[in-house]
């Protein structure tokens, strides 16, 4: 898909949009979630954190809930996943592109709570 990769400064992952959590992974390193516009977003924390299984990571959601934009999602200790040698870049992507029609990504390399890093046309 297309996207932005994020640098987590904490350990917290935020709802980028309101939405539907379509798919929340037992290993809890990926959330699937389709906003009520119906654009489907994949974050994934880490860079193949699912061979850490879980650890490090609790939800505070699950598959299926409704989640407002800002609300907390997933928190996960920054610190084990290093330590266990895995990338903390983030991924966000927007999976159903081709049903969209623009996607403008801003040129910000910093960012914070709810701003805006994807513009979509749909």
């Amino acid at each position: 898909g297309k996207g932005v990769v994020i640098i987590p400064s904490d350990g917290k992952v935020y709802a980028p949009v309101s939405g539907t959590v379509t798919v929340l992974f037992p290993s809890l390193h990926a959330i699937g979630i389709t906003s009520d516009s119906g654009v489907e977003l994949l974050i994934h924390i880490g860079i193949n954190t699912v061979q850490l299984e879980g650890k490090g990571f609790t939800a505070h959601i699950k598959q299926g809930d409704h989640v407002e934009c800002g609300q907390l999602l997933v928190e996960f200790d920054m610190d084990t996943i290093a330590k266990e040698g895995y990338s903390l870049e983030t991924p966000v992507l927007v999976t159903n592109f081709n049903d969209l029609k623009e996607i403008k990504i801003t040129d910000k390399t910093n960012s914070s709570l709810k701003e805006e890093l994807m513009h979509i046309n749909y």
